[in-house]
């Protein structure tokens, strides 16, 4: 059996979106208890010249529902926005990825596939397939900044670990 494109793809990034969701509540309840300013957290970053814990964050979205979006327009660009501020924020944007990657119909995926997709950003212009897209640059990315995400709360203190991130597991039944 041939995996999908939407098989390759959405299960995990619902998967990891969960778990997303989850370390945003403990980073909340971590500063809650330590009356820490959520700033601390949401602008932390492993190294000056890396992006902030929410751009982590945000980068999440991005690289799943965001990507999934460009498919449909042909096109994509990095997020230059200003990154949210609150863990409500934040949550809002996890949720509301989650919920339109539920939404979203396995068949549409496979007619991307072999579709043109144009990656710009800046001066730089990328042209991919639809799945290369997705495999190959939107995925690696989705995971790396997940990572990052899991990573600046481990070395702040959060208490997690490896099942936190993993998340909910996608098992037989």
């Amino acid at each position: 059996m041939a995996l999908s494109l939407y098989a390759a793809t959405v299960p995990s990034y619902l998967q990891i979106l969960g778990s997303v969701a989850g370390l945003l509540e403990k980073a909340q309840a971590f500063c809650a208890e330590r009356s820490l300013a959520p700033a601390q957290l949401i602008e932390a970053r492993l190294a000056p010249d890396m992006l902030p814990f929410a751009y982590q964050v945000r980068s999440t979205v991005t690289h799943s529902i965001g990507a999934i979006e460009g498919l449909r327009r042909g096109t994509f660009s990095p997020d230059r926005s200003a990154h949210p501020g609150s863990f409500a924020e934040l949550q809002t944007l996890v949720r509301g990825a989650e919920a339109a990657l539920a939404a979203l119909e396995p068949t549409e995926l496979e007619g991307y596939g072999e579709r043109e997709m144009l990656f710009v950003a800046g001066e730089r212009r990328l042209v991919f397939t639809g799945e290369n897209f997705l495999l190959s640059f939107s995925q690696p990315n989705f995971y790396f900044h997940a990572t990052t995400t899991y990573d600046i709360l481990r070395w702040k203190g959060v208490a997690i670990g490896k099942r936190d991130f993993t998340g909910r597991l996608r098992i037989k039944a």
